[in-house]
């Protein structure tokens, strides 16, 4: 039976420093059983220097493997260097209408990160362009007609998963008709229910009827769902929306908590202690790891003199080992002429997005 520390272990995720494991990470990694760690553009260099990080996270593993991810949409939130394929942004996928084509980016797309040592892919965007001045969204959202994103969006996910990727949906329950950047400030969307129903919803809905192994909650206020907390913080959109009206029973991951709209108005331990009741799975820190471990450490706290987290602590390991299940073996080395074959078909695709093959 595992322990309590090794179940909380696993709802933390952390960012890392570099291109390689520092003597700091190596000694956190032997003292905490972290459940995952999520790339930037800062710790990838070139495949070989990134495999070799990859390979490095999984040695470090004690039972269940580590959930390595990344944020590869295409577009402007695009982190793999060269030679990897740059593919367009969603919207330009989008315009194609082309469910075939969006398959073959989310297949092709996982075989890339897949051949880097990559697991996770946090991605796609299933949010809809609701909002023209929207100033995180925008070019990430693959339509403005939530029809479009719900099938477009599930052939990316099919894509991803066929390739040997996780797929994680985002940003829960629509972040696209927001005004306000939820790295810097908390946004609002004012649209009374019946609206989100018919705008934001129906992407979710339909991936979560499909049973999408994750999704990430939106740093965003909806009053007309729950007037007091953000998405991330709130048992009413999370464990009542999501999980009881949706059905929804795979992996949620929150959006990093330390972005500006949770960390400007609630304190560390509250955000992480009401990410954990409202049913968040996995908690990301993606820049300072001392939040991290100050996090974990105050859960176990908490779970030792309150059942709940206890409870939510056992629930969410069934999830996590669930998800990691799909997780292939160790990383493996792929020779130099079968990368370029690879990402020369791979440009056949971006050719054809644009209209130019």
């Amino acid at each position: 039976m595992k322990s309590l520390t090794e179940k909380l272990g696993q709802m933390i995720m952390i960012g890392l420093q570099g291109e390689a494991l520092t003597q700091e990470e190596e000694s956190l990694l032997k003292d905490y059983p972290l459940g995952g760690f999520v790339l930037f553009k800062h710790n990838l260099r070139e495949p070989g220097q990134i495999l070799s990080l990859c390979r490095s996270l999984w040695e470090k593993k004690r039972e269940l493997p580590p959930f390595i991810a990344i944020d590869q949409e295409g577009g402007r939130v695009h982190r793999l260097p060269a030679p990897f394929t740059h593919f367009p942004p969603a919207a330009a996928l989008g315009r194609t209408h082309n469910s075939d084509l969006a398959y073959r980016v989310g297949q092709a797309t996982a075989c890339e990160l897949s051949t880097a040592g990559i697991n996770l892919n946090f991605a796609p965007v299933l949010d809809v362009h609701s909002n023209p001045k929207n100033p995180v969204i925008g070019d990430r959202s693959l339509s403005s007609d939530p029809d479009e994103v719900a099938t477009l969006g599930w052939s990316i996910i099919q894509g991803l998963r066929d390739g040997g990727i996780i797929p994680c949906g985002k940003h829960f329950p629509g972040h696209g008709d927001t005004a306000k950047d939820s790295h810097l400030r908390l946004p609002v969307v004012e649209k009374p229910v019946e609206e989100l129903k018919t705008t934001e919803l129906p992407p979710f809905l339909h991936a979560s009827r499909n049973r999408i192994e994750s999704l990430m909650t939106a740093h965003v206020l909806y009053p007309s769902l729950d007037p007091q907390y953000p998405a991330t913080l709130s048992q009413t959109i999370i464990g009542g929306l999501l999980r009881q009206d949706l059905g929804y029973q795979g992996a949620v991951f929150g959006d990093d908590l330390e972005m500006g709209a949770i960390s400007q108005s609630c304190t560390l331990r509250d955000a992480a202690r009401l990410a954990v009741d409202a049913g968040v799975d996995v908690l990301m820190f993606c820049h300072r790891k001392e939040l991290a471990l100050e996090a974990f450490e105050f859960l176990l706290r908490e779970a030792e003199k309150d059942h709940r987290v206890q409870d939510r602590a056992d629930e969410t390991f069934e999830r996590i080992k669930n998800l990691k299940r799909r997780i292939p073996s160790p990383p493996r080395q792929v020779r130099e002429e079968d990368l370029r074959d690879l990402l020369a078909r791979h440009q056949k695709i971006v050719a054809a997005i644009q209209g130019t093959l």
